[in-house]
């Protein structure tokens, strides 16, 4: 995770960051960051963010769940294993979300919020959807 190198589309409409060492690139990520900073930094910059490890199938259901339920898309980052020991503090579940900057959980909090009703204000609370977004896609979703 250390600078941005590839930027490459995937057949769902999202897309796959690859973050490497490359100074090169205008997207450049600070190199002298430490891990724990850019963990931080990307949590607090992006409205929903999942971080995962590689091939990891909860975190494609986790963005299947967000995209059909409430068409969010969600800022996965891909982690090393090193970089995931980081991200743990105290709470070992993997994938781990993050909604408006707190940490929701795995793949079953998600599932328990969605359920309970309460995925909806926190997504509106961290600006990733507005309570508009949603009720047009709840009457498209009627018709």
């Amino acid at each position: 995770m250390q600078g941005l190198h590839r930027y490459s589309p995937l057949s769902n409409g999202g897309v796959t960051l690859e973050l490497t060492p490359n100074t090169s690139s205008p997207l450049a990520i600070d190199v002298t960051e430490s891990t724990e900073m850019r963990i931080r930094r990307l949590i607090s910059e992006n409205p929903v963010v999942i971080f995962t490890r590689s091939a990891c199938c909860m975190c494609h259901v986790m963005k299947r769940l967000l995209l059909s339920a409430v068409s969010v898309h969600p800022t996965v980052i891909q982690l090393e294993e090193a970089e995931i020991a980081t991200l743990h503090a105290g709470a070992g579940e993997m994938p781990a979300m993050f909604i408006g900057g707190t940490r929701v959980g795995g793949l079953e909090s998600l599932v328990a919020l969605h359920l309970s009703g309460g995925l909806v204000p926190k997504l509106v609370e961290a600006g990733a959807i507005t309570n508009m977004d949603f009720q047009t896609g709840m009457q498209l979703m009627r018709w």
